[in-house]
């Protein structure tokens, strides 16, 4: 698809018309309701869920048609292998980066010490949950969760990395077909105009989303319980916006661009996401962005879903970060060793977790429960059970920049990308409704 910079024909909105702005409004609006009625503000759960459960409605038939689109349109399969080899090198020596960062500033914080827990006082039941899904979650079983129950089944549950494995295949195949293919590439194009122009119309309703999934938070778990570990929580902010900055503001200049312009760009789908708690929510909004910056539909079909569930830098930094936290909580002395089986763990553990709030929690008792002599228990996590609600949305945050990061990268090495166009259409972002609506596919062939 080609795009074009349409900031000079885009019609000036009134204010109170944009949409990072009502979602700026609805987000205060949660957090008043929260503090001044915890009841009233947990009863307004239904409006963020019913959000997040339209936007994932939309993910896999999205995701279908843009990867299937991609592929058949280039017809070069070598580039598709060229590209998502490319993608897979570059999630591995990011994310290991973003291991390594959580476990510096751990180290020289130490947001942890001092804390005192008694491990035999800690109450294990309240993450039974998510250690016992940690447990069955192992190597083989979720690399065979990958293949779909049937072609159809990969739609019906949602899984992205299912989703992902059918929609390269159809591709493939469909390119084999050569000019008998047409015909299908055709009705793939236009269902994917389908899609988007539904999601087109269930953006508009992000401010009520947000409004009632921070209601929620504030009013389930409090502003109390964010204070009493508050230390942790700034730490992981805090690492989180230098390894945006510093790493991937490197990165980024490398590649031609500012990360401070890159954020700016897509200020609309960060907003949504702090909102939400759920990086899942703008998944087509960003990869409808990346386009119009040139990216080309087979880097955005395969960099954007695969880093989905590889490429999660916020994910990383957390487990890291909070392992060190609870090491130092309950007085656990980790060896050389074991911080190096923390990192080894954590680099494959963080593979399965995804754009959904809580994944996080998950991986990080997989990883607990993974190091040698067991220093730190699972029963541990219920220190920060409390507040990984707060944390959940920094994760989300940081997933999402850093795979909007891969994919310019990974365009600009298959040398799709003018650095010249691409900072002055990031210069001028358009508004996520009409990126959405006037954005469709572009038929392939002559």
């Amino acid at each position: 698809m080609q795009h074009t910079a349409t900031h000079a024909a885009a019609p000036h909105q009134p204010w109170y018309k944009v949409l990072y702005i009502q979602v700026l409004i609805a987000i205060a609006l949660g957090v008043l309701l929260g503090y001044v009625a915890p009841d009233t503000a947990k009863s307004m759960k239904w409006l963020g869920d019913a959000f997040i459960a339209l936007i994932k409605m939309m993910i896999a038939p999205v995701i279908f048609c843009t990867i299937v689109h991609g592929i058949a349109s280039i017809g070069d399969l070598k580039k598709v292998g060229r590209v998502g080899l490319k993608a897979l090198i570059y999630f591995e020596l990011v994310s290991t980066l973003a291991l390594l960062i959580g476990v510096i500033v751990g180290e020289i914080i130490q947001p942890g010490a001092g804390f005192g827990a008694d491990p035999s006082k800690l109450d294990a039941t309240a993450v039974a949950a998510y250690a016992k899904k940690a447990a069955d979650d192992s190597t083989v079983a979720h690399l065979m969760a990958v293949i779909p129950k049937s072609f159809f089944d990969a739609f019906a549950t949602g899984d992205l990395l299912q989703v992902l494995l059918i929609s390269i295949l159809t591709g493939v195949v469909i390119t084999g077909l050569g000019e008998r293919g047409r015909g299908a590439i055709h009705a793939i194009d236009v269902a994917g105009e389908i899609f988007f122009r539904i999601i087109g119309l269930i953006v508009k309703l992000a401010p009520l989303g947000a409004f009632g999934a921070m209601a929620f938070t504030i009013g389930q778990f409090g502003i109390a319980k964010l204070g009493n570990l508050a230390g942790l929580v700034a730490t992981f902010y805090l690492t989180s916006l230098l390894f945006v900055l510093l790493v991937l503001g490197t990165i980024a200049r490398v590649c031609g661009f500012s990360i401070l312009k890159f954020l700016a760009f897509i200020k609309d789908e960060l907003l949504i996401v702090l909102g939400t708690s759920s990086s899942e929510t703008v998944l087509p909004h960003m990869m409808q962005k990346m386009k119009r910056l040139g990216a080309s539909d087979s880097v955005v079909g395969l960099v954007i879903p695969t880093g989905y569930s590889f490429n999660l830098d916020g994910t990383n930094i957390y487990m890291t970060l909070a392992t060190l936290f609870l090491a130092q909580a309950v007085g656990a002395d980790l060896s050389f060793g074991q911080y190096a089986t923390i990192i080894l763990v954590a680099m494959l553990t963080s593979k399965g977790a995804s754009g959904v709030t809580g994944a996080g929690f998950v991986t990080l008792a997989a990883t607990l429960a993974a190091i040698p002599g067991n220093p730190v228990p699972v029963a541990a996590m219920a220190l920060i059970l409390g507040i990984d609600k707060f944390m959940s949305e920094c994760r989300a945050l940081t997933n999402l920049v850093g795979n909007g990061v891969a994919t310019i990268v990974i365009s600009r090495w298959e040398g799709e990308l003018d650095p010249v166009k691409l900072r002055e259409v990031m210069a001028h972002p358009v508004a996520i409704g009409t990126e959405i609506a006037d954005d469709k596919p572009v038929p392939a062939g002559p």
